[in-house]
């Protein structure tokens, strides 16, 4: 059974599916949840899910999380992490580490395309398809390999409240079982 980080600095409500998701898995357990953020939900949603949390300083304390990660997890999960990840973090997690971004990439990508601003990016663009992308996570914003892309149709020009919503129940649905088949793949390799 794999271990699993989570990193978010937000509300936690895709930490809290991945969370509960892999209380049931028989190949991965989440361990510990990192933010950036002492002020981030998933704080408290962590402590209602009996899951250790840590609150870090990523501008001083960035190599004592990555050894604490490394002690703590094989693979990492990244759900609303709003920080560009160190490139000695991506190298010890090279291949082990994903991002899950609300849009289908390589649109919408990138640095600064996060939360609405990607919604309002692709309602500006008209588009009539949007959806989630998980990714393995790289030294650059959403340009590692992907690994699974799930759609759902929108109208163009809908508006960016609505695709959040829309992009948010593709989050919860597709994140864990994703990861899930990914690591149940790669036991049956070994």
């Amino acid at each position: 059974m794999l271990r699993i980080a989570i990193l978010a600095s937000g509300s936690g409500s895709n930490a809290q599916a991945l969370v509960e998701h892999f209380t049931q898995s028989p190949w991965g357990r989440v361990e510990i949840i990192v933010t950036n953020n002492p002020l981030a939900g998933v704080i408290e949603r962590a402590e209602r899910l009996g899951v250790r949390c840590k609150s870090f300083d990523p501008k001083t304390e960035s190599d004592e999380i990555l050894s604490l990660l490394e002690s703590s997890a094989d693979i990492i999960l990244l759900a609303g992490y709003l920080r560009m990840i160190p490139a000695n973090w991506t190298r010890a997690f090279q291949g082990r580490m994903f991002n899950i971004h609300p849009a289908l990439l390589p649109k919408f990508g990138g640095k600064g395309m996060y939360g609405k601003y990607v919604h309002e990016a692709v309602s500006a663009a008209g588009e009539s398809v949007t959806g989630i992308t998980i990714h393995m996570v790289n030294e650059h914003y959403d340009e590692g390999a992907i690994v699974a892309q799930y759609q759902v149709e929108i109208t163009p020009g809908e508006a960016a409240q609505s695709i959040e919503e829309k992009v948010r129940e593709l989050e919860l649905e597709y994140f864990g079982p994703t990861i899930e088949s990914w690591i149940a793949q790669l036991s049956e390799q070994q």
